[in-house]
């Protein structure tokens, strides 16, 4: 893969041991890159041809780059420069002293971005908790990218009438408890269908909610991202399974919301039968969705 034109060194990517091999094969090709963050590094993941458009995948909260493992080989077959970064506090990157919400996290984001100097305006995709990340990052950054893609984002202010409590797991000290927590929370927050929740399900959600450095975050369940939408600059649409359990059923007052606050909203996208990790719950017709976006 050609290297960027960014002066910072990077190191092949290493998949986690536990993808399968149809899913590893087509990821093993990536670079990790290290950015400042604080005291310690931002860790980025990129995959494609130095000199394609980009495309910014957030993650989400608890998460890591591989919330996006269904995503990033289609997008980089399909000719974008796909750049992944750990989010401060998660996966392999650092969390600074002081950072403990996603509004403290554009300017690391942002010296980042400048850093890899990717070709262009990037197209910054975020779900979730990287969704409000992302909408934040535009409103202080606006030159940092063209377009914006929501994906299941909360901060939106509207709440459920009822939600499945998550479980704490920590606590316990048996790997299979553990393991019969995360299952309850997937369901109970990230997937719809009992059938989603896979071994690689449950493999990626453990590794990833373990590294997870980021405790007590509140502002999803503010109207941070509602906030946000009237000041942005760019093009946005929206993702959203349509049995995303953050709105359950007042997503259609989260669509007329997003529309009505967004200056130059370019549309709402229902992806049938999936809940709120929907790249992973219906990877095929995410990825078919998000790539007519993106065109």
């Amino acid at each position: 893969m050609p290297v960027p034109s960014s002066p910072l060194p990077s190191t092949p990517l290493v998949c986690p041991d536990f993808l399968p091999p149809p899913l590893k094969q087509p990821l093993a090709n990536g670079r990790r890159w290290q950015t400042p963050c604080g005291d310690g590094h931002l860790v980025w993941h990129d995959w494609g041809d130095a000199h394609h458009p980009a495309v910014v995948l957030l993650h989400g909260g608890s998460g890591s780059w591989t919330h996006w493992v269904h995503t990033i080989a289609p997008l980089r077959d399909a000719g974008w420069r796909v750049l992944v970064p750990d989010l401060p506090g998660f996966g392999d990157s650092h969390l600074p002293q002081g950072c403990s919400d996603t509004h403290d996290l554009p300017a690391y984001l942002h010296q980042g971005l400048r850093l890899l100097a990717p070709q262009g305006p990037v197209r910054l995709v975020g779900f979730s908790f990287g969704g409000m990340t992302a909408a934040l990052w535009l409103k202080d950054h606006p030159q940092d990218a063209q377009q914006l893609v929501l994906v299941g984002a909360p901060g939106m202010g509207i709440k459920v009438s009822e939600r499945v409590p998550l479980k704490g797991w920590r606590h316990l000290l048996h790997a299979e408890q553990r393991d019969a927590v995360h299952r309850h929370n997937l369901l109970a927050l990230m997937l719809k269908n009992p059938q989603s929740l896979d071994v690689l399900a449950l493999d990626l959600h453990r590794a990833n909610v373990e590294r997870d450095r980021m405790p007590r975050r509140r502002l999803s369940g503010t109207p941070i991202l509602a906030e946000t939408l009237p000041l942005l600059q760019v093009p946005v649409s929206a993702i959203y399974g349509a049995h995303d359990a953050l709105y359950a059923e007042r997503m259609p007052e989260v669509k007329v919301l997003m529309e009505t606050l967004t200056p130059d909203w370019r549309g709402w996208h229902s992806v049938p039968y999936a809940g709120h990790w929907v790249q992973y719950e219906a990877a095929q017709t995410f990825n078919q969705v998000l790539h007519r976006i993106l065109a």
